[in-house]
């Protein structure tokens, strides 16, 4: 019985000899947190999708081309798949009308390809003549968009607008400003409402030059005017008055 005992008393002591030994070694593997800070409950920050850019920045808006507008003497092709006997070319009016025939007269001036069908199905389904037809639009013959720049400019003219084009674009084509004598800061870009009204809108390119930013810049639209003033013009009315019967802006000192 007592070296029963003694055995167990043995075995006992080393168990707790080789615990002992390990303990180091078993912290080295398992090593324990580190203390978090008192009153800050701090989260693990995630470490993203590596292919993220760390700018996240918004990107600068693109400005795209408006689509083209359909104007006086220009020529469309009006194409019934169905109702081919109603398939015909028309030429658009001095006052912006087409003549259908069958109908009669549609205003289509400063319309797109798409409004002009809209605008050419009512038409026809007023007038009880055809009931939901099918047809395409195109332009066969039509006016090429363009701008004007005037004012004191080396070069000025009307330019045919091919691409998306700035005020500062515009007048860089134009020759550039004449040296000394243009008020830089204050040039104005009109742009046609209706045959009445224009909009006039000024931009300071000589600010946006020396800050090296563009951002204000205006883009144009066809059949803008960009005016280059002389020093000494101040300010210009937001809504200016459009000449129908010559097709020119009033000149800012008539105004």
């Amino acid at each position: 019985m007592l070296n029963r005992v003694k055995c167990q008393t043995v075995q006992a002591l080393l168990a707790a000899g080789i615990v002992v030994l390990l303990a180091p070694v078993l912290c080295a593997q398992h090593p324990a947190p580190p203390p978090a800070l008192a009153g800050n409950n701090v989260q693990p920050q995630s470490q993203g999708d590596p292919r993220t850019p760390a700018n996240t920045e918004a990107r600068p808006e693109l400005h795209h081309r408006p689509r083209y507008q359909v104007q006086r003497s220009d020529t469309l092709t009006l194409t019934f798949p169905i109702a081919t006997e109603f398939t015909q070319t028309v030429k658009v009016k001095p006052d912006g009308c087409i003549s259908l025939a069958g109908v009669g007269e549609v205003n289509v001036e400063n319309m797109d390809v798409n409004q002009v069908r809209e605008a050419v199905k009512k038409a026809y389904v007023d007038a009880k003549v055809l009931h939901d037809p099918l047809l395409t639009v195109d332009v066969v013959e039509f006016q090429a968009p363009f701008y004007i720049v005037v004012g004191l400019v080396n070069k000025p003219g009307k330019y045919e607008l091919r691409e998306d084009l700035t005020a500062t674009g515009a007048i860089a084509a134009a020759g550039g400003f004449v040296t000394n004598f243009a008020k830089h800061s204050q040039v104005v870009v009109f742009h046609k409402i209706d045959n009445d009204w224009a909009s006039a809108k000024t931009v300071d390119i000589k600010h946006m030059l020396n800050s090296k930013d563009l951002s204000e810049d205006i883009h144009l639209q066809p059949g803008d005017i960009v005016y280059v003033p002389q020093n000494g013009i101040s300010k210009f009315k937001n809504i200016v008055p459009y000449s129908f019967t010559t097709g020119i802006y009033m000149h800012p000192t008539e105004l």
